[in-house]
């Protein structure tokens, strides 16, 4: 054994134990690791698999029940079903989803949430978004022989809405324009989720514009600032007539460029 360096490590690590036939190196120190942590899962008695005296060559015999038990103590008797000890052990973590409206997400709201046989409320945040978690400690799965219980987490889920777009903490509303709006400007009032507000569309506003409206987008969770709402211009063409395409082939003369001069590939 003393010639052999990888048997010789075995025996300095774990003793004459090493030197039986069918030794299992990561049972040992999986046995070992659970001895420090207090025990095995859910207090189940150790087997050590039937040790028992054998002669080794070179050193007479060796009583491998008797070696583990001055290593591991108490646990080395659980084959025998004595010296059993419950370990507590936490509960399981749970997890669902919790669905929410855009309107949800960015005013917070409170929604029951039901567990087994309880029923949670739980309070959802102004600016939590898609994907974000909510963890409710203690709400999970019950401990065992005395351990806590699991934490739940809820995972959020935010329907799309017909209307509002979302990237970010930033939210896009498209704005309808008639063309004679666009071109001379007009007041408009545009509807958010905190209500009503007014604000102007200057002279010449092209479809497509995106105009900024600071502070009226998605909270921010670490109470930094708000996103914004951007109003996404679209022109709204009149109804098709003759009395249309008149005046409009009257629009001709006053584009003094290509519009589309400027797109390549």
């Amino acid at each position: 054994m003393l010639s052999d360096p990888k048997r010789r490590a075995l025996y300095d690590e774990f003793g004459p134990d090493a030197l039986r036939t069918g030794f299992d190196e990561k049972r040992a120190e999986e046995v070992r690791r659970w001895q420090k942590s207090g025990g095995p899962p859910g207090g189940q008695p150790f087997d050590f698999g039937g040790f028992s005296t054998v002669n080794v060559e070179g050193y007479g015999p060796f009583d491998f029940g008797s070696v583990f038990e001055q290593i591991f103590g108490q646990q080395g008797r659980g084959r025998h079903g004595a010296g059993r000890r419950a370990v507590p052990r936490a509960g399981e973590d749970l997890s669902a989803d919790l669905n929410l409206e855009l309107r949800e997400a960015v005013l917070g709201t409170e929604r029951d949430v039901r567990v087994g046989s309880r029923t949670l409320r739980v309070t959802v945040k102004p600016g939590t978004g898609d994907g974000a978690r909510i963890r409710l400690a203690g709400q999970g799965g019950p401990g065992e022989h005395g351990g806590p219980p699991g934490d739940l987490l809820l995972r959020i889920r935010v329907h799309p809405h017909p209307l509002v777009r979302v990237d970010g903490q930033d939210l896009y509303l498209d704005l309808p324009l008639t063309v004679p709006e666009a071109v001379n400007g007009v007041e408009v009032e545009l509807p958010t989720f905190e209500g009503k507000i007014s604000f102007k569309v200057a002279p010449g506003t092209p479809a497509g514009k995106q105009i900024r409206l600071r502070g009226k987008g998605l909270p921010d969770l670490r109470g930094g600032a708000r996103g914004d709402l951007y109003a996404v211009v679209k022109l709204v063409l009149p109804e098709q007539s003759e009395a249309l395409r008149k005046a409009v082939t009257a629009l001709e003369p006053f584009y003094k460029t290509d519009p589309r001069a400027g797109i390549s590939l």
